[in-house]
């Protein structure tokens, strides 16, 4: 294999791993609050693509959304990406701490969050909790 070809392949193999963790709609301003007035249950995820807790709450949300195809169909699920929106607006108004925060939110109040958790049981609760105030 030549050099070139190896880099390429390496730069390549590093890349397509974080691009499998993006769960849900890209957020931009206004999204979670047009999600909001339809009546849906929104599941957030603060994230980064560089949080190795992130990538690990990534995996997990992809397991169980998996298992389970009424997560997808049934919750809005919005990744947040904090080095664009970590101090912006949304993150002030839920007093997000950090990247690697997951919230569900329905209406105008929160149902869940978990900071800093990669529990895949603990993940699948707060998914639970979204998927039955998606369909209640």
């Amino acid at each position: 294999m030549k050099r070139r070809e190896f880099i390429a392949l390496s730069v390549a193999a590093s890349v397509v791993p974080a691009i499998g963790f993006a769960q849900g709609a890209t957020y931009v301003p206004g999204l979670v609050t047009k999600e909001l007035a339809a009546g849906k249950t929104v599941f957030l995820d603060f994230t980064a693509t560089w949080c190795s807790t992130c990538a690990a709450q990534g995996r997990a949300i992809e397991a169980i959304q998996a298992s389970n195809p009424a997560y997808a169909k049934e919750v809005s699920f919005i990744d947040v990406d904090w080095d664009d929106y970590g101090n912006g607006d949304l993150s002030k108004a839920l007093n997000i701490p950090r990247r690697s925060t997951l919230v569900v939110l329905k209406g105008n109040k929160e149902l869940g969050r978990v900071v800093a958790g990669t529990s895949k049981k603990v993940i699948k609760q707060l998914m639970d909790v979204a998927l039955q105030a998606a369909t209640a």
